[in-house]
């Protein structure tokens, strides 16, 4: 059996050190993004206040409970986001997976013709896009701990 001895060689240093920045800097990096964004899962949880409405008359009890976890993680998500909080990753990729499953249950139940053109739009435009959103908010978020 031999042994080798690796000996640690620094980095060459190609660039000075920039100076940090405040983490409440409103100059955006590279791996954020916009003020707006960090909105987003309370005004998603908003609209969907209305939506629950009309699933709740429609007598559409398994979408309302679906409906009701989604607005739970969602706020659950804005508040973790708001306290800049680790747990907010866990809580994106929660808000992902629910937002997701949403969206392959409503294409896959959906009937031919239009509830299926309403579905696959609603999953492409709304339901797929926010939850990429989520996801990014929670890595951001997660990168700053």
């Amino acid at each position: 059996m031999s042994t080798a001895v690796l000996a640690a060689r620094p980095a060459p240093r190609s660039r000075a050190l920039a100076p940090a920045r405040p983490a409440d800097s409103p100059a955006r990096t590279a791996g954020s993004l916009p003020a707006w964004a960090r909105r987003l899962p309370a005004v998603a949880a908003a609209a969907l206040l209305p939506w629950l409405a009309v699933l709740a008359v429609c007598h559409e009890t398994a979408w309302v409970a679906l409906d009701l976890g989604e607005l739970a993680a969602l706020l659950r998500l804005d508040a973790l986001l708001r306290r800049r909080s680790p747990a907010a990753f866990p809580a994106a990729c929660a808000v992902a997976v629910l937002l997701t499953g949403d969206a392959l249950a409503d294409v896959g139940t959906a009937g031919h013709g239009l509830p299926l053109l309403a579905a696959v739009v609603m999953a492409g435009c709304v339901e797929l896009p926010l939850a990429a959103v989520c996801l990014a908010l929670g890595r951001c978020s997660a990168a700053r701990a």
